[in-house]
């Protein structure tokens, strides 16, 4: 299994910012620098929240169907709805869950945030039960922290 090393992610994002790179190159490489981790992150989205939905601006892994989602609804909604991170190890077990892929048994999504303010969101799903630990979800919050200075 692979382990994210947000330092590297993080200096490519300040590289391509200094570059004038946009907001969507700046989310796109986000999502392809962590789904590039390769498992247990099989597929990564960054939804951005936009009025009262979560809209999905770059993804890297699997197709989702789910390009809107309100806040409340599954577990990307939920987090915004409460204001708090999520990691779910398994999806299965989740009432409201919206499945991205039948294949996903796990999800971390972790906030952008300026402040207390909500910008949007790294979805990250897993095929494996339970594989986000404490240190995982911190390597993913540190990507969202330069996220929210850089956007």
């Amino acid at each position: 299994m692979g382990v994210l090393r947000p330092r590297g992610i993080i200096a490519s994002l300040r590289a391509a910012f200094a570059h004038d790179a946009s907001r969507e190159e700046l989310l796109q490489l986000a999502a392809d620098r962590i789904q590039q981790v390769g498992s247990p992150y099989t597929s990564v989205y960054l939804y951005m929240l936009h009025d009262s939905e979560l809209v999905l601006e770059a993804w890297a892994g699997r197709e989702t169907e789910h390009t809107r989602i309100p806040i409340g609804r599954g577990i990307c909604g939920t987090a915004v709805a409460t204001g708090a991170d999520q990691n779910v190890a398994d999806v299965r077990e989740v009432p409201n869950y919206l499945a991205c892929n039948l294949e996903t048994r796990s999800e971390l999504v972790v906030l952008i945030r300026r402040g207390a303010e909500i910008l949007g969101q790294i979805d990250v799903d897993s095929d494996v039960v339970d594989p986000f630990t404490e240190e995982e979800h911190a390597a993913v919050r540190h990507v969202a922290d330069a996220l929210a200075v850089l956007l």
